[in-house]
Order: C-alpha cells, then structure tokens, then sequence
C-alpha cells in the first residue's frame, strides 16, 4: 500500500443536517472538508467532520461489566459506573439476539422500548430511525414514542385549532420573499436565530435564510424581537428588542388581544367568518368570569415589557400588514400549548391570516426551511413496515414510563398505560443530552434488564448502556443525501472505510435478522448498494430530470429544476380565506377554533377549552425565585447540532476552560462576585453542574442560558445528584410535561442560582 503522501486523494461529497461538503481522503483518512460551492451561506460545523477517527470512538463490541455480572448471578453494579469489555462481532450478536427473543417470549413485544430521534443521519437509506423501527417490525414490533423534543406541544395543540398537522403548517409560514414584498411589521416571539437556520433534518443544499432577511429588512420590513435574548435576531435586521420574562410569551399576547378588544380595533368580521369559540374568550379577556382584565397593565406586571408599548404594539399590529411569528423554543415550557394557541387567536384578531405575508408562522429561524421558499422534493425512505404493537408514549415521558410500569397517564384525550419496558434498544440518538432532569433519568434507566445501543463515539448513552455496538459515521458508507424540505440531491459515496471494527446499522441488524430469522423480511434480499437504487428509481418515478443512477453516483451533486415535479407549499390558509366554505378547515367545525369542544370535554385544568394565562410550575414571578432567582434557558447550540460532534473543533473552539459556557447579564455576575472567564457553579434542588462564564449585556437580568449537547459527566458516574463537570443543563432542567394534552418537555421552565466556584468548598 503507498503512504498516504503517495495515495492520489479522493473527493466526494456528503450531506449533513448542517450542509453539503466535499471531502478529501487519502489512505484512509479523511484530509479536508470544506462546504460546497453552491452554498451562499455554509454552516462551519463542517470542519468538525474531520475528528471522525477521535479517541471517542467505538472501535469494537463492549459490554458492560455489570451486565455480565447479573447473567452469571453476581451482583450488579450501578449503570454508567462499570467498565466495558471488548467482544468478538459473532459472540456480542449471539448475546444480543438471545436477549432480544428472551424477552419477547417472556414478556412480550410490548416490553420492548425502541428508541431513536432520528438525527443521526442525513442519509435516506442509512437512518438509524427507519432502520431500527424496520427490524423491530420484523421481530413483532416494539414500544413506540409519538412527538418529539422540538415541538411536542404545538404537535398536539395544532390539528385542534387549525385541523391540520403541525408539520403541514410548516408550509403554510409566508416565504421570507414574500414577506419582503408585503409584510410591514415582524412581531417574532423568541425570535429568529440563524444558528438554528443552519440545520435542517436531512440536509439542506443551500443556506438562504440570512439573505432573505436582509432582503426583506433593506425593503423597509420591521422587525419587534420578544425575547429575553437581543442576539435572537441579528443585528443587522435592527430589530426592536423586548425582553420579556421566560415564560409569559402568553400574558403578552393576551394584553395585546385586550388592547385591541377594548378599543374595538380587532377584525370582527374575520373573527365571526372564520373563527368558533370567541364568545368564550371574549369573556375571559376581559374578566368577565375570573374579575381579572387581561388588559396591558396586567400583562406589563407579568412580563416586564412596558403597558404604553403593549398597547402601542397591539395598535401597530392592525395598522398595517403584520405576522406574528413564534419559535419553537417558546412552546418547550409548562403550558406550552397556551402561546401557539394565543397566537393564532392574537393572528385571528388581527384578520390577516391568508393575506400574503400576513397572519402568523411557527417556526422561523427555527431549521433552514421554513419560509426559505425553495420548492419541497418527496424524498423516498425505506420502508418502516406495520407495527403491530399498539404501545406507546409521547416521547418525554420516557422517565415516567421506566420509572411507573402499569401507572396511568393522560395524553391528548386518551388514558393510557405505562408498560413494563424490559430491554431497551437505542439506535442514533442520545437520550442524556435530550431528556430533561437527568439525574432522574440516571434513576430510570437502571430499571430495564438489558440497554443495547449502536453508537460511532462514547456517548452518555453507550457510557450507560449494557451492550454498545459500534457503528459508522455517514463517511464510512454509501448513502443518498437529500430532504424532503431542499431540492438538491447528494451522492453520498464512502469516503473513508470504517474506523475499527465499526458496522453500519444495516449490517448489524442483517445480522441479528439472521440468527432471528427474519433475514429475508427485513432485507428483502438487497445489499447496501440495492437498496440504494432501488430508492432512487422510486425517486426518478416523479422527477424525470434525475440521470441514470451511474450518472448521479459519479456526478456527485444533483440540483432538482424548479420545473420538476417538486410539491410547492401548500396554501391552506389561503383557500380557506378566499373559500371558507368550498375549503373549510379540517377542524369539527371547520372553521379556526379559538374555543375548542373536543379539548373543553377532556376538563384538563392544566390546558383549557380556549388559549389562558396559566401560571409556569417555576418562573421569575413564583415563590421559588426566592430561592433560585435566575430563570434559566437552554437553547439550541449554535456550534454543533445537539450533542453531535461535541469534540469537533467548532464545538471546542467555543468552551471555556473545557466548559459549556453560560451566558449571564454583567449586573447578575456583578452580584455574585462573577467575571467573563469563571468557572460558576449552577444549582437547583434536581441538580448541579459547572460551565464557563461568558457576561453579556445581550441578555436580560434575572436570565441565564446554557445551550445543550455538552457531554453527561458526573463526577461520581452512575451515582445521582452528583456534580455534573461538563455544563449539561439537563441535570437541572424539570422533567414535567407541558400539560396532559400533549405531554411535551418543559425544559425553558427552570430556575436556578450561580456562583462562582470554588473547588476547596466543594466535596462533590
């Protein structure tokens, strides 16, 4: 073999959820990345590729100590607190298709847990999620989630007000381009961050989101940020920033709804053509019912934002072409049902919705997406296959579950059943970054017999599992690249071969079909490269300007025309404006239900009939702000997505002193004896950890934020409370859900103390 100075490089192209990039490689390491040329805007996130082969990485099969402790009759230590031993290929899939049949027929499917969230991988064919629910299938199917992290509560709330899904709705936000042409005001809640415009779930060919704003701001759009953070949206858009407390994002929009009420400003003919369930709210927005005007005064003593603004807003608001735009963020908070709610009531008000450029998005800034107009490709994705098992939960309530088997639940209107989940099975994904109070989950997750992951680096997850396989990293296989939200198409041809013994979750899963015997079903008798055509043909059924499958695989780069079959966005809203009886909404009325029957008849008092002020579980205006008096955020990094590549150099190059660093206002760090550059501690009663001070005046006093994705390390593995050493918020954050309709996390309702740290009073 020549040395790697000799080996001409290769270059090849991949897709992430942060981009397109080419590649060179050369003897079987990978040299340089850099972002496709096509790509106006490209995310740095890429150069983190090149630590594919870290110290991290799982070279070969490990199980646990511990585990193999229990099977022989020994006594089991904690998990996350034992060593791991190396296995051959053959015996570690023996061990785990025995494990995987023992509990099926001991307990059944049911206690079967599959978990996965679906980032793993921009690839169509290699996503960890399909293929893992594809083989559970197989074998009889498996505990399921529903929901997700990102927006649970706007998942459940939307098909009841709007009768479509929350997904669908995506569409329905104005084109930025469109709202450069027509929209005079912005008013966005939690404002637009171009971090997170960065990502998009299965990759996006082209950046444009930074553009079009600019765009829309040079045509004389104005931009209002309601947000405790001013960098939610960029400088350059000059935007008016009110900081708001977290949390009461509905008391705001409630005083805005009374301002207009009251001075008899709100398009009543809208609100009685397309609208049901006003007369309710009516009576509630004035007080009529409860003695308490919902009227700017109030809101201003809830939120901090002035009552003059409020009421000068809600007027500004109807006096020209106006969208209210709200992040998702502000929906990951107890009743976080209740802003998405209140928007699309405070957008009805204002009779817009349907108008170009007017109404209310969900969404903005929140992936790359939304609103950037690019046309929508139908990207196949192999096939899933039935279920059979009909066990499931909404996806934050996995604590819940391992934690209560046999307790009932509400969710969404139904009463269900926490099952006794034995064996969970985890397939890209990282549930001690996502989930929320993990000292609580360290709790849980003791409960199940056996953990087995497939995992490219040691993660939290593999560090707490039983059984850890070690599995590739897109570079280490061939794959199709492309999103169903984008119009480019990559050729996703292997760059490097895998780094030790690591397999692609198709070949382990192949495996273990084998020894279960459903090889044939799960691979219908296709390899790799199959299955790779086989998509593709389906692609070219309704796109007829791809080239032949060998064309595009050496080409690398295929850019759909505007032409093709590509589905545009749909314009539900705007039918139903034009036509509200020809195209009436899918709702039991038809019509937007600002009050809703169906939600009024499952009586949660945690989430009403019609949109309400309700009080968060802990915020800045609660009796626990005595004791921990700054709110805390935990938002989206804008140096990695999620936890990925947490040791890349775009993710390093932001620490301090090795830490996650926390964003605090100068007067709050000034209290406390705090400099830029300080190692702080941060506490509540679920938790501790450490970060780096970063002091800013872009954030709001009495507010401080800690993004998420920094590793799970407590110094005392396995054991919980221990002091977390990385800058994980999610020792602190609360692990209660939104509410009982949609159940979805509540991480953004979470108070704290910092101080700085002194390690010599510290006995961890």
């Amino acid at each position: 073999m020549k040395p790697v100075s000799e080996t001409p490089p290769q270059r090849t192209f991949t897709m992430t959820h942060w981009g397109v990039y080419e590649l060179e490689s050369a003897g079987g390491r990978l040299l340089d990345v850099r972002p496709w040329r096509g790509d106006p805007a490209p995310s740095p996130i890429g150069r983190s590729l090149l630590a594919v082969d870290h110290p991290r990485r799982v070279r070969a099969p490990r199980v646990s100590r511990g585990w193999l402790d229990a099977r022989e009759g020994r006594r089991r230590a904690r998990r996350g607190s034992t060593e791991f031993v190396e296995m051959p290929w053959h015996e570690v899939l023996d061990r785990v298709a025995s494990e995987l049949d023992r509990v099926r027929q001991t307990w059944g499917n049911t206690a079967i847990y599959a978990g996965s969230y679906g980032w793993a991988s921009a690839g169509r064919f290699h996503h960890a999620q399909s293929q893992m629910h594809r083989f559970m299938n197989t074998l009889g199917g498996y505990t399921r989630s529903v929901n997700n992290y990102s927006f649970a509560a706007a998942d459940v709330i939307v098909p009841h007000v709007l009768g479509c899904s929350y997904r669908s709705l995506q569409d329905e936000a104005p084109d930025l381009a469109e709202v450069a042409r027509h929209t005079a005001l912005v008013l966005t809640f939690g404002g637009i961050p171009l971090k997170n415009a960065q990502i998009e779930p299965g990759g996006q060919g082209r950046h444009l989101v930074r553009d079009l704003l600019r765009t829309a701001h040079r045509q004389g759009c104005r931009f209002v940020n309601v947000s405790p953070l001013r960098d939610d949206v960029a400088a350059e858009l000059e935007a008016e920033w009110l900081p708001l407390r977290p949390n009461t994002d509905t008391a705001l929009m409630l005083g805005l709804a009374h301002t207009l009420y009251v001075e008899k400003r709100y398009d009543r003919a809208f609100v009685q053509t397309y609208t049901t369930g006003f007369e309710r709210f009516s009576r509630y927005l004035p007080g009529t019912d409860d003695g308490q005007p919902k009227d700017a005064a109030w809101a201003a003593a809830l939120t901090g934002v002035p009552a003059a603004r409020i009421r000068a807003l809600a007027r500004e608001l109807v006096a020209a072409r106006s969208l209210i735009n709200v992040s998702w963020s502000v929906q990951r908070a107890d009743h976080g049902e209740q802003p998405y709610w209140m928007a699309i009531t405070l957008a009805a008000m204002i009779g817009q919705i349907g108008l170009p450029g007017g109404g209310f998005a969900f969404g903005y800034g929140a992936v790359g997406s939304i609103g950037n107009g690019v046309p929508r490709v139908r990207m196949p994705s192999l096939p899933g296959l039935r279920n059979p098992v009909d066990s499931y939960i909404p996806v934050a309530r996995i604590s819940d579950m391992l934690l209560n088997p046999g307790s009932r639940f509400a969710y969404n209107g139904r009463n269900l059943v926490y099952p006794d989940i034995r064996l969970v099975y985890w397939v890209g994904g990282n549930p001690f970054h996502h989930h929320q109070d993990l000292n609580r989950l360290l709790e849980a997750w003791q409960r199940p017999e056996t953990i087995i992951v497939h995992e490219p680096f040691m993660t939290a997850t593999a560090q707490h599992a039983d059984i850890v396989l070690p599995a590739t990293t897109p570079l280490e296989r061939n794959d199709l690249g492309g999103a169903s939200q984008d119009n480019v198409l990559v050729a996703m041809r292997r760059a490097i071969p895998p780094v030790g013994q690591a397999r692609d979750d198709y070949a382990i899963f192949s495996d273990l079909a084998q020894r279960l015997g459903v090889h044939e079903a799960f691979t219908e008798g296709r390899s790799e490269m199959d299955w790779l055509r086989y998509l593709y043909a389906r692609l070219r059924v309704t796109h007829d300007d791809l080239p032949e499958f060998d064309v595009f695989w050496t080409q690398g780069i295929h850019e759909f025309a505007a032409t093709s079959s590509a589905h545009p966005p749909c314009r539900l809203l705007r039918a139903f404006r034009e036509q509200p009886l020809e195209h009436p909404l899918a709702t039991p009325s038809g019509r937007i239900e600002i009050g809703s029957d169906v939600i009024e008849l499952y009586g949660y008092a945690d989430c009403p009939g019609h949109p309400v002020w309700l009080e968060p579980g802990e915020w800045l205006g609660g009796a626990e702000a005595v004791h921990h008096p700054l709110h805390l955020l935990s938002n989206q990094p804008a140096t990695r997505l999620h936890s990925q590549w947490e040791h890349g150099v775009t993710s390093q190059q932001d620490k301090i002193n090795g830490l996650e660093a926390l964003q605090i206002n100068p007067g709050d760090a000034r209290a406390r004896g705090v400099r830029d550059g300080d190692v702080v501690l941060v506490r509540n009663a679920r938790g501790r950890c450490l970060a780096g001070a970063r002091v800013t005046d872009a954030l709001m006093p009495g507010v401080v934020i800690l993004p998420t994705g920094a590793p799970f390390e407590p110094a005392a593995p396995g054991v919980p409370g221990s002091l977390e050493l990385r800058g994980n918020p999610n020792v602190l954050t609360r692990d209660h859900g939104t509410s009982q309709l949609a159940q979805g996390p509540s991480a953004q309702t979470c108070l704290v103390e910092v101080e700085r740290y002194d390690p010599a009073a510290d006995p961890r």
